[in-house]
């Protein structure tokens, strides 16, 4: 097996970026892995990712240095097993509510007597029959890094407890879905924002646990820093090459090149849409008042 980049990068008290990639070309995993990223976010809890094709972008990303961070859906832990069996060097789990469900995640993710996650050895982690069970096995549950999802007030409320299960190594903060279930959609300088921040720094730095989350900027991720956090992910292939597809829109377009873009004109019409939606509910409620 290869052993975690990233905590040992966290052990040694240094930051790890990790960033995600979604097409599912092996080349894209080769060439972020060669380009010696700490990690790479292979997320199949939002995309239609098959475990198969999961193995591939794995075996494309051996060739560099590293990890594979797999986002299973919540409540996945059979398929989490054949994520780590495939070779993945660190489970993201989501939507984690409560210590007793980060226990369970623990329990599937650790070989006996941390855990119960079965053991097979015939895929590329063990390698393929290649290695020697007993210190396969120990090996396996010291570098397996364990990350676990704080994404809604109620986990929050739960963030020390869940940090003190033995075996969970990071406390991820998840903005998206937590600005979404607090009313304040995508509003990631909302006070909710900064507070759900500052609670799983002090549940991580109480429980003696590495914490972290996404970021967007130098400067937020500088503050994320000053806070304590080490585990920092960045980035996307999606919107790189999204970005870049439309800089050469920007350039191009003056010289007379014209371009019919789908993505720009339904998101008008969705606006267009919700303001009306919107008008229409702010005079029904001035007729009834």
């Amino acid at each position: 097996m290869r052993f975690s980049r990233v905590k040992a990068k966290l052990r040694r008290g240094e930051p790890a970026l990790i960033t995600c990639c979604h097409f599912i070309d092996p080349s894209v995993y080769e060439l972020t892995s060669l380009l010696g990223f700490d990690g790479i976010w292979l997320d199949l809890e939002h995309h239609a990712t098959s475990d198969e094709t999961a193995s591939n972008l794995m075996r494309a990303a051996r060739v560099g240095v590293s990890d594979i961070i797999a986002r299973p859906a919540k409540g996945e832990y059979m398929r989490m097993a054949r994520l780590l069996e495939a070779g993945a060097q660190g489970i993201m789990y989501p939507r984690c509510e409560s210590a007793e469900e980060a226990a369970e995640v623990v329990r599937w993710a650790k070989f006996a007597p941390q855990g119960e996650r079965g053991v097979d050895g015939a895929n590329g982690d063990a390698p393929y029959c290649g290695m020697p069970m007993p210190p396969y096995l120990q090996a396996a549950n010291e570098h397996t890094l364990i990350i676990v999802q704080l994404e809604s007030l109620q986990a929050l409320d739960q963030a020390e407890a869940i940090a003190r299960v033995p075996g969970v190594d990071v406390l991820m903060l998840g903005p998206g879905d937590l600005s979404v279930l607090s009313g304040i959609p995508y509003q990631f300088d909302h006070p909710i924002i900064g507070d759900a921040i500052r609670r799983t720094a002090d549940a991580a730095r109480s429980a003696g646990k590495w914490w972290g989350t996404v970021t967007g900027t130098p400067e937020h991720t500088k503050m994320l820093m000053d806070l304590g956090a080490t585990f920092l992910c960045h980035g996307a292939d999606i919107v790189m090459v999204k970005k870049g597809l439309e800089q050469i829109q920007e350039h191009y377009a003056p010289l007379g090149f014209t371009f019919e873009n789908r993505i720009a004109a339904e998101a008008a019409e969705l606006a267009r849409a919700f303001a009306n939606s919107a008008s229409q509910r702010e005079a029904g409620s001035l007729g009834k008042s």
